[in-house]
């Protein structure tokens, strides 16, 4: 197999296992009362983040330079937040959700379709999310434990809503053919989604004065196939644009 037919298949198996067109739910990080949160849903959807922190695969903080910073996830009553003596300008988080099965009467189950008979979808899923808060020496590279990874393709990020933003979603380090990609996780879930070239970019015009989500989603062969028909992988970038100084 060559190069390219290894960049395209993932595309390739998301369309003949037809995975749902709504986006699953994720997770991001977002600024909650001064402080960063970790935040697990879809669009208006804030779920229970600390009951789902077991799930949490790996976290790591990284400095201007990319380095590795000290830093943990904390529970805050209600909350999951980034603690950290430093305010580090990049966070990163990966889970394994495990799998999920939907049966006939349209009920999910956290069990594989071997022990859900009627099962008419099947899935492993994957969650990824970095967080850019601060400006790099550098552009973003890929990060340990991002298997799915959005990265901004420039140095630094745009500072206005409606600016271009041009992004890579690379799967296990290479780039991702047909990767959809929601420009607006939270506001605009359910929008038609942009779709990655063949070097897996996209350029996208961003959102949002202010928090701004962005979530790409990559279907792939299952793992275990007597357990599911596939393993689902999303990933989103988020970060803040400043407004207007008071």
């Amino acid at each position: 197999m060559n190069r390219l037919a290894r960049i395209a298949l993932p595309a390739l198996v998301a369309a003949a296992f037809a995975a749902p067109a709504a986006f699953a739910h994720g997770t991001w990080f977002m600024q909650r009362a001064n402080q960063t949160a970790l935040i697990f849903g879809v669009g208006g959807d804030d779920l229970d983040m600390v009951k789902r922190l077991p799930k949490v695969s790996g976290f790591k903080a990284f400095d201007a330079d990319q380095k590795e910073v000290p830093a943990k996830l904390e529970v805050a009553g209600p909350l999951v937040v980034v603690a950290s003596d430093a305010k580090p300008p990049v966070l990163s988080v990966w889970m394994d959700y495990g799998l999920w099965t939907k049966s006939k009467d349209g009920k999910w189950h956290a069990k594989g379709m071997d022990e859900v008979p009627d099962a008419i979808v099947a899935e492993h899923t994957y969650k990824y999310a970095v967080h850019v808060r601060g400006d790099l020496n550098g552009p973003l590279g890929p990060l340990e434990g991002q298997r799915l990874q959005i990265i901004p393709v420039a140095k630094k990020l745009p500072d206005k809503m409606g600016a271009p933003l041009k992004l890579k979603v690379v799967f296990d380090g290479k780039p991702v053919k047909g990767a959809k990609i929601v420009t607006d996780f939270v506001n605009d879930p359910d929008m038609k989604p942009l779709v990655t070239a063949a070097d897996g970019t996209v350029t996208i015009k961003v959102r949002n004065q202010g928090p701004n989500v962005i979530a790409a989603i990559l279907v792939t062969k299952p793992a275990e196939p007597t357990k599911t028909k596939i393993d689902e992988h999303l990933a989103t970038l988020s970060f803040i644009l400043p407004h207007l100084p008071e």
